[in-house]
């Protein structure tokens, strides 16, 4: 490990910009993209009281009866938590009603997107029905280029669209280092569940 000297300056200038809503993506194949996506929906949701409108998070890939550590703690803080997909695709017994459930759940997501009442909404694991064509690339891109100017819309999930990078604010690919799951390692309740 290489030792540093801490900073004695600042290291950037403040941005004079205009103040508006971000598209964020969280991509990659490592660990920490949908995490990453509740923390900022927390911190949001702890300044509600500042500007006043909503957050919501969408869970592309999860069930609506789901209930992972985020769901249990989320509904038990009033933060909007909704699962709008049957799980895995390899879990999935009919592809057409998983895909009518990632059309049906964005209409939702896309409602909460453009209507003005939220400051966050949260479009969790929304790559995979994009890559799997069951959502339409062109009206993705639409609504969030279309949503009202101080709404803040953060993606998650692995092989996000390039046409989506392309028009985000901030982009973070998460990659993986190394994962105990490829040394056999099962997944750890209250850590990936």
């Amino acid at each position: 490990m290489q030792i540093e000297t801490p900073p004695s300056e600042k290291r950037y200038e403040r941005p004079e910009g205009e103040r508006r809503g971000l598209i964020i993506v969280n991509t990659g194949d490592g660990k920490g993209k949908s995490t990453a996506a509740f923390g900022l929906a927390l911190r949001a949701f702890g300044r509600q009281h500042v500007h006043g409108r909503r957050v919501a998070i969408f869970q592309f890939m999860k069930v609506p009866s789901a209930r992972f550590g985020e769901h249990r703690v989320f509904e038990q803080i009033g933060l909007p938590i909704e699962g709008l997909g049957d799980g895995f695709s390899w879990k999935s017994k009919d592809l057409d009603h998983s895909a009518q459930l990632a059309r049906d759940g964005w209409q939702k997501a896309r409602a909460a997107i453009l209507d003005g009442e939220h400051f966050l909404v949260v479009l969790d694991e929304i790559t995979y029905p994009l890559i799997y064509g069951w959502l339409p690339l062109d009206e993705v891109l639409q609504t969030l280029q279309q949503r009202p100017k101080d709404v803040h819309v953060c993606l998650t999930g692995r092989r996000c669209p390039s046409e989506i990078i392309d028009i985000a604010d901030t982009v973070t690919e998460m990659t993986m280092v190394k994962h105990a799951f490829k040394a056999g390692v099962p997944a750890q309740r209250g850590i990936e569940d």
